[in-house]
């Protein structure tokens, strides 16, 4: 697998997250503000709730551009066994059913899934509880999942 296709697959992603979020803003920014919308009484207020979503909408939009702005700024680098996981590595993990999944850790505020090589990639962050458990972490060190339906015993078995 390569970590630099995956990063530009994550920053082409959330690229296009942003934009979709910023014309989303403007459509409701345009219906708030239009003419024929304009409150006759108390009752009416598709204008207010247009204005509502055209906020939320617009903060949305910053938030896609701040997470891109993070993914920007992410260096690949090649693991550091002093340093163990750090974000940018990509992981392979299994579980004690032999069922094995790969993990891309990078910046908060992505969390998609990719395809590579014909192989799903999870994406995750650092505040994940995944995230959490796998920073520092090396091949071979095995981290404890506590999930729903109880614990999930997961072994490292490749970082890049």
């Amino acid at each position: 697998m390569n970590k630099t296709e995956l990063l530009q697959q994550v920053l082409k992603r959330l690229e296009d997250d942003h934009l979709q979020a910023q014309q989303a803003a403007l459509t409701a920014y345009e219906t708030a503000t239009a003419k024929e919308n304009i409150a006759e009484n108390k009752y009416d207020t598709l204008g207010l709730e247009a204005s509502y979503l055209a906020t939320g909408q617009a903060r949305r939009a910053a938030a896609i551009r701040q997470t891109l702005a993070n993914w920007k700024q992410l260096v690949l680098r090649s693991i550091d066994s002093q340093l163990g996981i750090q974000l940018g590595a990509l992981i392979a993990l299994s579980d004690d059913e032999d069922r094995h999944q790969c993990l891309f850790l990078g910046p908060d505020g992505a969390s998609m899934k990719l395809q590579q090589d014909g192989q799903t990639v999870q994406v995750i962050g650092p505040q994940a509880p995944l995230g959490q458990l796998l920073l520092g972490k090396g091949v071979g060190d095995e981290i404890t999942l506590r999930v729903a339906s109880g614990v999930q015993l997961l072994e490292i078995l490749s970082v890049d």
